[in-house]
């Protein structure tokens, strides 16, 4: 079975590329300008602007996947916020695109979005009703309208705060951010009052994995299932390194003014994909060994 990736230099995207393969699928990557997957050797990989509708039509022509997983986004807040019009055209607009391209050759989006769809009082369950509270959030759930109202196989998946090993050629991560300063002896602040359920990053590649061999269509939650805020998070990094924990400051959220409104509160359950694909998700604890393994 071929499966076509966007934003496969992203952290999602690359780790998923290297799952799938591992799994035996045939993967084509595509993400704009160089591949920075250093880790597979083998590797079908097209540039591939996604804004632009005919490089979208060609390009999928070209490979004809069996399956599309779409995780390329503009996946900031702040960003979306400053810079709505690019906003909309790479979250909704190249969204449309390849819904549409995907109709054509007959293949199966899987379409990756966000808890940011929905507000406060998470975690909230996959048919809750959506209430983003920033336009980034509000790009995406128009996204999956769209693919719901349009798509003639889909499948969405919500994801929530993704961690996991560092790849070469990635950005670090929080988690990371917090290793290095710490090993550094630098003082951080860290938020302690916005809550949510962080997603291993192979948990996630495993429940796309079963959505792809069920044929299952619908939304699903891949989120983790421990409720833990960032100043938690730092302190498990401390605890699996053995690093000094005195020199983290547990802060609420307005110690650092942000330009968009993020939940205290968010997260997601995960019961209907437990039921459906037989999502088992790791504890945070062993996720957080995996990631500095």
């Amino acid at each position: 079975m071929k499966v076509l990736i966007t934003g496969a230099n992203g952290f999602l995207g690359q780790h998923l590329t290297i799952y799938l393969q591992q799994q035996g699928f045939n993967v084509v990557s595509t993400n704009r300008g160089l591949n920075r997957n250093k880790l597979l050797t083998e590797l079908q990989y097209e540039s591939l602007d996604l804004t632009n509708e005919a490089d979208v039509m060609n390009a999928l022509q070209k490979h004809q996947p069996n399956i599309i997983v779409h995780t390329a986004a503009m996946s900031k807040p702040d960003e979306c916020e400053n810079d709505k019009a690019a906003c909309i055209l790479h979250n909704v607009i190249a969204t449309k695109f390849i819904a549409e391209a995907a109709n054509i050759i007959g293949a199966k989006l899987i379409y990756i979005s966000t808890d940011f769809i929905f507000g406060e009082d998470g975690p909230h369950a996959v048919d809750a009703m959506p209430e983003p509270l920033n336009f980034y959030g509000e790009s995406k759930l128009q996204a999956e309208e769209y693919v719901k109202a349009n798509s003639k196989e889909y499948a969405i998946v919500r994801p929530v705060f993704i961690y996991g090993k560092v790849l070469e050629g990635m950005r670090p991560s929080f988690l990371h951010w917090v290793k290095n300063n710490l090993e550094q002896n630098k003082p951080i602040k860290v938020v302690n009052d916005q809550r949510r359920t962080p997603t291993y990053v192979i948990d996630i590649c495993k429940g796309i994995e079963a959505i792809i061999n069920q044929k299952q269509q619908g939304a699903f939650h891949l989120a983790g299932k421990d409720i833990v805020s960032p100043y938690q998070m730092a302190l498990a990094v401390c605890k699996q390194l053995q690093l000094n924990d005195e020199l983290i400051t547990p802060v609420n959220s307005a110690t650092f003014p942000e330009p968009v409104k993020r939940a205290q509160r968010s997260g997601l359950k995960i019961d209907h994909s437990t039921d459906v694909l037989g999502y088992a998700p790791t504890n945070f604890s062993t996720g957080i060994t995996l990631s500095f393994s």
